[in-house]
This record gives C-alpha cells, sequence and structure tokens, in this order.
C-alpha cells in the first residue's frame, strides 16, 4: 500500500473542516509502541515530548496526535484520550489506565477561518476514523489547511498537504506519513527541482526562498509554519534507538524543504517501533529518512487548490516546460 499502516498494528485516522480549512490527524497504536521525537524548528507546539526522553518513566505511546490551529488545536489531543480510555487502552496506574498521546501542531489559521480548531469532538471523531489500511492523501486530516513556501506572504504559497510512504525489505518494514506546512519550498531529491513554493507575483514561477534569503533578503512573516514527520517501524528499538531514528528521519526533511528548521517553523518527527524483528538502528534511520522524504514530495503531488491557492496539479504544464533545477542560479 505504500503507506504507513503496512507497519502491523498502526491505524491512521482523521477529520477535517474544509471550510475552516483545518484538521487533525491520529496514529493509534492499541497494542503500545515504544516512541522517541526529535525537535528541531524554532517554533514548535507539541504535547508529551518530555516524556519520551530516554531518561523518563513511560516505555511505550498508544497515540500520536497532529492538529491543525496553531496552539488551540492541541485541544483535540483530548478526544483522542477520550477514545483510548474508553477502550481501556493506556498506561496502567494502578487506579486508571492513562492513554500516552504525545501530539505536535502547525500554525494554518492563515487559510480558511482562523476561528475554526480541531477540539475534542473532531480528535474523537479522527479516531473513530481510524483504519488500518490507510491510503489517502493530500487536503486530508490535518493536512486540510497546509501550505508551503510562505516568505513572500500566502498570496504567492501554494498547498500542501498530507503524504505517506513505506518500503519492505526482507522482514522490516519502515512506513512514514508527513503533515507538510513549511516556510520553505518543496523540492524533489530525485530532479533536484522546485517543486512547490514561494511562487513570483505572476504565479508563473518560483522566487527560490533559499537563495532569496541567502542574498540578504530576510522577511518576517505571520504565517507560522511547522513540518509534522512520523515514521514507523516493525524491528525492536529502545526509547534510545527511536529517538536517534527520529534525529535521523530529519534528514528527509532537510532534504526535500529549503530551508527547513528555521524560526519560522516548528519541525517534529516521531519515531514509532513495535518490536517485531532485530535490525540495525542505523539502517533503520537511514530507509526512515528516505521514507519521510517521499511522504513530504507525496504530500504536495497530491494536495488540491484550496481558497485559491495554487496547488502542484495546477502548474504541471508549467513545470514541464520551466523546471526550476535549485543547483542552477535562477
Amino acid at each position: 500500500m505504500h503507506s504507513i499502516t503496512d507497519v502491523k498494528g498502526i491505524k491512521v485516522g482523521n477529520a477535517e473542516d474544509l471550510i475552516g480549512a483545518t484538521g487533525c490527524t491520529v496514529i493509534i497504536i492499541e497494542n503500545g509502541a515504544v516512541c522517541g521525537v526529535d525537535v528541531r524548528g524554532g517554533a514548535p507546539g507539541t504535547r508529551e515530548t518530555d516524556l519520551l526522553d530516554p531518561v523518563n518513566l513511560v516505555e511505550k505511546v498508544h497515540a500520536i496526535y497532529i492538529g491543525g490551529g496553531s496552539a488551540f488545536g492541541l485541544d483535540g489531543a483530548s478526544g483522542v484520550m477520550k477514545y483510548l480510555e474508553e477502550k481501556r487502552i493506556g498506561f496502567d496506574t494502578g487506579i486508571v489506565r492513562v492513554p500516552i498521546v504525545p501530539g505536535a501542531i502547525i500554525f494554518d489559521l492563515g487559510v480558511g477561518s482562523p476561528f475554526v480548531r480541531p477540539d475534542k469532538e473532531m480528535g474523537y471523531r479522527a479516531c473513530l476514523n481510524a483504519k488500518d489500511e490507510f491510503s489517502k492523501q493530500g487536503n486530508i486530516g490535518a493536512g486540510a489547511g497546509c501550505t508551503v513556501g510562505k516568505a513572500f506572504g500566502m498570496g504567492q504559497c501554494m498547498k500542501a498537504g498530507l503524504g505517506i510512504e513505506s518500503i519492505k525489505v526482507g522482514e522490516l518494514i519502515v512506513g512514514a506519513l508527513a503533515v507538510v506546512n513549511a516556510f520553505g519550498d518543496i523540492v524533489d531529491p530525485e530532479t533536484n527541482s522546485i517543486i512547490a513554493g514561494a511562487l513570483s507575483p505572476d504565479k508563473k514561477s518560483f522566487l527560490n526562498t533559499e537563495e532569496f534569503i541567502i542574498h540578504g533578503n530576510v522577511k518576517e512573516t505571520p504565517f507560522k509554519n511547522t513540518t509534522i514527520g512520523v515514521v514507523a517501524t516493525n524491528a525492536k528499538l529502545t526509547k534510545a534507538m527511536a529517538k536517534r531514528v527520529a534525529m535521523m528521519a530529519q534528514d528527509g526533511i532537510a532534504r526535500t524543504i529549503r530551508p527547513a528548521h528555521t524560526m519560522f517553523d516548528g519541525d517534529t518527527v516521531f519515531a514509532l517501533s513495535t518490536g517485531e524483528v532485530e535490525e540495525d538502528v542505523s539502517r533503520i534511520g537511514i530507509i526512515a529518512a528516505k521514507m519521510l522524504e517521499k511522504a513530504i514530495v507525496n504530500a504536495v503531488k497530491n494536495a488540491d487548490s484550496l481558497f485559491g491557492i495554487t496547488a502542484y496539479k495546477d502548474l504541471k504544464n508549467f513545470r514541464e516546460s520551466n523546471p526550476c533545477n535549485i543547483s542552477k542560479e535562477n
């Protein structure tokens, strides 16, 4: 299926409001999974990430929550907690089971209505929609209000969304899910060309954000960003190893989003392990970075225009006749 749900035991559910241009995505692991996290952006919005430090108590998580709505959107994780508690899934405290639900949010308030955000009801609904065979991409879940290339404001940005990818190598399975809401441009590493990003005023060419900034044109933008990645594997990992995989998977963001990890982004990657096969952690990290790279590209290629924001699909003819190779001066 080329999906993160190719890792057995993982489900993905989404809920969105395309009028408000926001939504949330939940990755559910009912039997629990070892989890690590790496946060590199300068403007993160996260929940329960300290718990994932290898020195801290809890070993497994039961879901990962990704929401739009900036910090308001963290409320959606309460719906995930409610859903899991009803199923008696969680860390056994001896009194009640407490679901462990780390999460992160993106800033999508510049698209649609800034007053529509994921809430407890939407988070719960995303759980009800969860499937162990998930293949949808684009304007779904937390990808509903995603945009990229915002150095010149929302008038010259492009639409992005949610993307997935996976690979099976022998017994090893590694999958990825990405919610792409970046300040920078999106580059396809296979062609070394920008496929989405900041557009010229006539929307017929890419402005190349990285080159723009390198030459001294740094401009503060009120529209914050963030790309959230989740990589999962059936390999056996400790919390420390899972953190290393999350760190290595960030290379997938760096190879596809330029610039990445800026003060305008909250880039965060979670790594999940269901613990079925023995495998080298470095190999897993290398593959995870590649899968996240592909998921990011898929998030852009499958997005549809929303509220007049140009999508990759809209520029097909332009791209074929005017490739923007970032290795050349534009």
